[in-house]
């Protein structure tokens, strides 16, 4: 009996202490939850403090040397652009630690921007497309330097004197270096005949885009192709079997976890109420709403900020080599080397190399929109708009964003006010021609410059002098040179980043 109740004691106790015990951890647990609530709430209430900063915030391109910055508020900007939504999500180290949603995805239906809303990501498409064709070398079916006429069947890029000794290759293609012609595409409004691949690729009717062809010597010269893209979608399906949409939803968009995404084009019936809808810089909707694209390759993507953030975050795990859901880390890493000017195979990459920037941005009908990462620093951000005007906010917003978490980049252009004689405007007053873009037109007033043309907004933009012949503006980082003559000038050299075009005086 003693021993048994010895025994029953020490059970006791045994469960008196347990029971003590318990209830301390439990103390500590309810503790340790009030304080990593209360962390999380910091947490959050500064980022909550960061976003109020970057919506009033926002930066203009261009800054005047020695004269205060003059900032802007996203609901100003949205108004004075007419710019209807704006989807923006961060990402800080493998985590969205902040969405949102601005405006409407349909003003006539007063529907709201959420998270959830889908984009046409426009030539973002492009590097996501990218992914896909670098899996298919990784599997063997294709190879980064072989002549893509090796394995086209349908058609194949016509021989000329450009491809007699270089050849138009899918590294090529992938770096904007092949010569393959075709900047863009426009789409295909609701309602009209869609072309096939073929069609596409020859410009024939129904295309409403110049026959793709090669017009440089293949590897010599960095230029945007879309049209490159296009012979690269045509390669992939064919060596496939698939559709373009469903092969890429099984090798990138899947894979990543990409639930909003999709390259069917036009877009299905189940997932038009989930759209935003397209808008021109006037506030009028597109006619017919969102243009059929049957380029998928370089255009046909619709998906969310989230979306792109969640894809830049499995990005980052595959170059550490902690995941390979889509590519390898050596793969990836030779995806993000240059190959041709600041361009890897898909992505654009930056200058500030202990940092690694990658990114793109995207232009359809009614729609623009960025994505910007830093692979160094762990963070980036997708920024999508349903405006023709959306670029310029986007541009704005982004460079708040790099302006409150430190980033190197996107930082406003200091230009230099120079005096100058006025009376030497006269010479450069006239109307200039470029090919790509239509007319400009430079006038004077009150014995200022000013700029006009489609390309460049609505509004004329007064060009301000760094020099007798230099000249830039305030709203886009864009200058203007003209000839150093006593005679009118002949011809207008505008710089537009890494671009210069030259128009020629046709008045």
């Amino acid at each position: 009996m003693r021993v048994g109740g010895v025994v029953t004691i020490r059970h006791r106790s045994l469960s008196a202490a347990v029971f003590v015990i318990g209830a301390a951890l439990a103390t500590l647990g309810v503790a340790s939850a009030k304080h990593r609530a209360a962390n999380g709430a910091a947490a959050q209430s500064d980022e909550n403090a960061r976003i109020v900063r970057i919506e009033n915030g926002l930066l203009p391109p261009v800054a005047i040397k020695g004269e205060p910055l003059h900032t802007r508020k996203m609901v100003d900007e949205m108004a004075r652009l007419k710019v209807p939504g704006v989807s923006v999500a961060f990402y800080d180290h493998e985590k969205i630690v902040w969405t949102r949603g601005y405006g409407y995805a349909d003003v006539a239906a007063k529907k709201r921007v959420t998270p959830e809303t889908i984009f046409q990501a426009g030539s973002i498409s492009k590097p996501v497309a990218a992914l896909a064709a670098l899996r298919l070398v990784q599997d063997g079916k294709l190879n980064l330097d072989e002549n893509v006429n090796a394995k086209l069947r349908k058609w194949k890029v016509p021989e000329n004197q450009f491809t007699k000794e270089q050849k138009v290759t899918l590294r090529r293609i992938l770096s904007h270096s092949a010569g393959l012609t075709v900047h863009g595409f426009a789409g295909y409004a609701a309602g009209e005949p869609v072309p096939t691949m073929v069609q596409i690729l020859n410009g024939e009717k129904p295309a409403n885009s110049d026959p793709i062809r090669v017009d440089v010597v293949p590897g010599t010269i960095w230029r945007y192709s879309g049209g490159g893209y296009v012979v690269m979608q045509l390669l992939m399906t064919e060596q496939t079997g698939e559709t373009f949409p469903v092969f890429l939803h099984n090798a990138v968009l899947g894979p990543a976890g990409m639930m909003h995404s999709t390259y069917e084009q036009p877009l299905p019936a189940a997932l038009r109420a989930s759209a935003a809808m397209p808008y021109r810089g006037t506030g009028a909707p597109v006619k017919g709403g969102p243009h059929t694209y049957p380029e998928m390759a370089p255009a046909g993507l619709w998906t969310t900020p989230s979306d792109l953030d969640t894809l830049a975050i499995e990005l980052e795990k595959e170059y550490d080599g902690t995941s390979q859901k889509i590519l390898s880390q050596a793969m990836l890493r030779q995806m993000l080397t240059r190959q041709k000017d600041d361009w890897g195979l898909g992505f654009e990459l930056g200058k500030d190399e202990h940092a690694l920037r990658f990114g793109h941005d995207g232009a359809n009908e009614g729609y623009r929109n960025d994505w910007e990462n830093y692979m160094g620093l762990r963070q980036g951000v997708a920024i999508m708009t349903n405006s023709d005007n959306g670029g310029e906010v986007a541009d704005e917003y982004l460079r708040a964003v790099a302006k409150e978490y430190g980033w190197p980049a996107f930082r406003p252009t200091e230009r230099t006010l120079a005096k100058v004689d006025a009376a030497i405007y006269t010479r450069y007053v006239g109307t200039y021609e470029i090919l790509e873009a239509g007319e400009l037109n430079v006038t004077e007033k009150d014995g200022k410059l000013y700029i006009q043309a489609a390309a460049l907004g609505p509004k004329a933009m007064e060009l301000l002098p760094e020099s007798d012949t230099n000249f830039f503006v305030l709203m886009q980082d864009l200058t203007f040179s003209f000839e150093k003559s006593e005679k009118p000038s002949a011809t207008m050299a505008i710089q537009a980043g890494t671009e210069k075009f030259v128009a020629k005086r046709v008045k």
